[in-house]
C-alpha cells in the first residue's frame, strides 16, 4: 500500500496532490531479477549500477545460477575446495572465471566471462613430447606470452611427435581442441617484441598431422602446414560433442610430423586449448590484437582468449 502512495506528494503552493515521476527504485526487485536472468553476465553487471534496486536484483542466486555450467557444484568442490552452499551463485561465477590451476599447475580451467562456458588449457608440460628432455632438441623458455609463463622451443629434430590426454566432466556442448604454436622465437628489444626466424625450417615440406579421439567413440583428424611466422596461432585439431550431463569423457589428441627425410625446427609450443566451438572464430583474431600490442611495447594485455 505504501508503494502505491509513493508516486504522490503534496504541492507546497496549493496543498493539492501532484503526481511525481516514478524512478527505477519503484520497480519491484523481483521483477528486475526476472529480467536480468535473460541477459549476459557483462550486461547484468552494467545494469547493477543503475540503482539500488537493480544492484539488489543483480545479486539474486537464481539470476546467476542460469549462467553457471551444469557441473558447477563439482567444479566448486574440486577447484574452489568449498561447499557450493557456502557461496552465493555470483561469488561462484566470479571465482570460476578466474584461472583455476590443477594437476600440479600444468592444467588450467576458467569460465568464459561473457557466457559462463568452460575453457581448459594444458601446458606443454602436461604432454608427452619426443625428445623434450634433450637440450640438443628442445629448450624450456620463460615467457610472459604464455598462461603458464613457460614455453618449449624446438631447435631441430627429425621425429616430431606431441601426444596428450585429459579426462574431464564437460557440460553438454560442442567443443574444439587447438594447439597453440608459434614459428620463431620471440624476445624483447628496447621494450618491443621481436621474433627470430633463423631456425625456422622444415614445416613447408610436409603438413603436420592432428588427431583427436574420445572415450565415447568420436574421432577427428586434420592436417596443415605451419604458416604463422612470428605470431602465436591456434591450430585446430578437431571437435567433439558432449550430450549427457555429469559424464566423464576422456580425450586423446596428438600432433605429429614424422617424415624423417628432413629435419624441422624453430617452433614454439605453448599449450593445448579446449573451448566451446562457438568461440573458435574469436581465438586468432584476439591473439593478433595481443601480439600487436606486445610489439608496440604494451605489456598490459592479458593473454589467453582475453579472459
Amino acid at each position: 500500500m505504501g508503494a502505491g502512495f509513493s508516486a504522490f506528494a503534496y504541492s507546497s503552493s496549493n496543498g493539492g496532490p501532484s503526481l511525481l515521476r516514478p524512478t527505477l527504485d519503484d520497480v519491484p526487485e523481483s521483477c528486475v531479477s526476472s529480467i536480468l536472468m535473460y541477459l549476459d553476465p557483462p550486461e547484468i553487471c552494467k545494469l547493477a549500477g543503475l540503482s539500488r534496486t537493480f544492484h539488489g536484483a543483480s545479486l539474486a542466486d537464481f539470476v546467476w545460477e542460469t549462467k553457471l555450467p551444469s557441473n558447477y557444484k563439482t567444479l566448486v568442490k574440486k577447484f574452489l575446495q568449498e561447499s557450493p552452499e557456502n557461496l552465493s551463485k555470483k561469488q561462484i561465477y566470479a571465482r570460476l572465471c578466474e584461472t583455476n590451476c590443477f594437476d600440479g599447475g600444468t592444467k588450467q580451467l576458467w569460465l568464459y566471462k561473457s557466457s559462463g562456458k568452460i575453457c581448459l588449457s594444458l601446458s606443454y608440460k602436461a604432454l608427452k613430447i619426443t625428445g623434450i628432455d634433450d637440450r640438443r632438441y628442445w629448450n624450456h623458455i620463460s615467457s610472459e606470452e604464455s598462461r603458464f609463463h613457460m614455453i618449449a622451443y624446438l631447435q631441430q629434430i627429425w621425429w616430431f611427435e606431441v601426444i596428450g590426454e585429459i579426462e574431464f566432466e564437460f557440460p553438454p556442448d560442442t567443443y574444439s581442441l587447438f594447439f597453440r604454436l608459434q614459428l620463431g622465437k620471440a624476445s624483447k628489444r628496447f621494450g618491443r617484441r621481436v621474433c627470430n626466424m633463423d631456425q625456422v625450417h622444415g614445416w613447408n615440406n610436409k603438413p603436420v598431422q592432428f588427431q583427436l579421439s574420445t572415450s565415447n567413440g568420436q574421432r577427428a583428424s586434420s592436417e596443415c602446414y605451419l604458416h604463422e611466422q612470428g605470431n602465436w596461432f591456434y591450430y585446430k585439431v578437431g571437435e567433439f560433442t558432449v550430450e549427457k550431463l555429469h559424464t566423464q569423457i576422456k580425450i586423446k589428441f596428438s600432433m605429429t610430423q614424422i617424415d624423417c627425410t628432413h629435419t624441422k625446427g624453430g617452433v614454439c609450443l605453448d599449450s593445448v586449448l579446449i573451448c566451446p566451438s562457438e568461440l573458435r572464430h574469436k581465438l586468432n583474431q584476439s591473439q593478433a590484437v595481443k601480439t600487436n600490442a606486445l610489439r608496440s611495447g604494451d605489456s598490459r594485455i592479458h593473454l589467453g582468449l582475453g579472459l
